[in-house]
């Protein structure tokens, strides 16, 4: 998958069959987008490209609203694309100059006469250009003038219901882990960089990574205990993480740790992605180590349960 850093860096020199959209989170609306995408452009001679906008629109019209967290960081969704098999992912900077071009004028000099889209293929409530005005019915009407074909997708439903990436991020804050993987196709993850903690953990038997998050639009799980899988490299393997405070030893930061069942080496600086497979319990405070170590064997024997 190629890359590219605004739409002046793409020039096309092939039929471009084009999608455009945040897809958070990448969930299975998003991907059956990318399958159509790339079934038309295999039958047709062309290649798959998405536009998205970084950042989020919202965080820059609303930067006061610190409200919106997203299922995925824009190098999450890179690499999920690209597993996807997206062949070209445009990023345009999106300023609040850029939110001012009205829909019409988009269409025209963006995807037009910049990016040449030959085929679009969008989900059936996307809006664009200044205060969202332009929707799928623009685009039809603009379609015989600027000869491109267009195609809607109806949403994507899983037991009937409507898949979108706001109902996902709902199911995490509500912990709801196993339905948003039905939404999403995949575990809800984030990745971090492990780092030096207190090393308490390993005083009483539970050695943690502790992993630092930098960007602060990421939505993460609630404090609490869980049970998550973790890939180092290309390896998987099984463990329990705690995000919290670490009440019972009066902690004042906010942690996110996590237990990797049966392994020792050091993985300092290393990059993790942390699945979350389902919560096991609240974050609580205990009135001595030796029952917080008690507590600690029940989870580790309910997560080992859970990820046999």
């Amino acid at each position: 998958m190629k890359i590219y850093n605004s739409v002046e860096e793409f020039s096309p020199d092939f039929k471009v069959i084009f999608t455009l959209g945040t897809f958070d989170g990448v969930h299975i609306g998003h991907q059956s987008i990318i399958k159509q995408l790339n079934e038309y452009a295999d039958k047709n001679g062309g290649e798959s490209v998405l536009l998205t906008f970084y950042p989020h629109p919202r965080h820059v019209l609303f930067p006061d609203d610190q409200r919106l967290k997203l299922l995925s960081t824009i190098e999450e969704r890179c690499e999920m694309l690209k597993d996807y098999g997206l062949k070209h992912f445009i990023i345009q900077e999106f300023t609040p100059e850029f939110s001012r071009i009205k829909s019409v004028n988009f269409v025209r000099d963006i995807l037009v006469n910049t990016l040449k889209v030959h085929k679009l293929i969008i989900g059936y409530d996307h809006h664009f250009g200044r205060n969202r005005e332009g929707n799928f019915e623009e685009l039809v009407n603009l379609s015989s003038l600027y000869s491109y074909e267009i195609e809607k997708i109806e949403p994507q439903k899983f037991e009937g219901i409507a898949i979108s990436s706001t109902k996902i991020r709902k199911a995490i804050t509500e912990d709801k882990f196993e339905e948003a993987k039905n939404y999403l196709g995949h575990y809800f993850s984030f990745r971090g960089a492990v780092v030096k903690g207190k090393k308490i953990g390993k005083q009483i038997g539970y050695p943690t990574a502790n992993i630092k998050i930098d960007n602060k639009w990421k939505l993460l799980p609630n404090d609490g205990v869980y049970a998550v899988c973790v890939n180092i490299g290309s390896k998987e393997f099984k463990g329990m993480m705690n995000i919290g405070f670490n009440p019972t030893f009066d902690s004042q930061k906010k942690s996110i740790e996590v237990h990797i069942l049966d392994f020792n080496l050091d993985i300092y600086g290393e990059d993790l992605k942390v699945s979350v497979v389902k919560k096991i319990r609240k974050e609580k405070k205990f009135s001595s180590v030796e029952e917080l170590k008690k507590v600690l064997k029940e989870d580790e024997n309910k997560v080992r349960q859970l990820l046999k």
